[in-house]
């Protein structure tokens, strides 16, 4: 370690031991990483390996505009606060994982009557 590297090391902690000061402009390292979290959060919905078999099993078809409209759910779902969240819709019923932006399961509207849904905080209508 060169000498001018154990001066920045010094410069860096504070007077209590094990407690390190941050430089001065290295808080936009938060900045950066919740900007990062939230484009990988629009990136778009991840379907689960069951959510998957589930939308084969049931003849649910995902094109583009029913994505869109998911997509536009969960983002809504997200500003109120929302963790799981139903999505209901005329193609079936969409279970969400907002904070990982996946949908976890499906059903379709033939097998939505007389169900329960648990594990749930949200419910939006498309």
């Amino acid at each position: 370690m060169d000498i001018r590297e154990v001066g920045l090391l010094e410069s860096r902690t504070s007077s209590i031991p094990g407690q390190r000061v941050a430089p001065p402009g290295a808080g936009g390292n938060q900045t950066d990483f919740k900007t990062l979290l939230q484009e990988r959060a629009s990136a778009g919905l991840n379907f689960s390996k069951h959510a998957a078999r589930r939308m084969n099993e049931r003849g649910i078809a995902v094109d583009s505009q029913l994505m869109s409209n998911l997509e536009h759910a969960v983002e809504g779902a997200r500003k109120k606060g929302a963790r799981d969240v139903a999505i209901i819709g005329q193609q079936g019923v969409f279970i969400v994982n907002v904070p990982n932006n996946t949908v976890v399961t499906t059903m379709s509207q033939d097998d939505m009557r007389e169900r329960v849904f648990t594990n749930i905080d949200s419910a939006v209508l498309m």
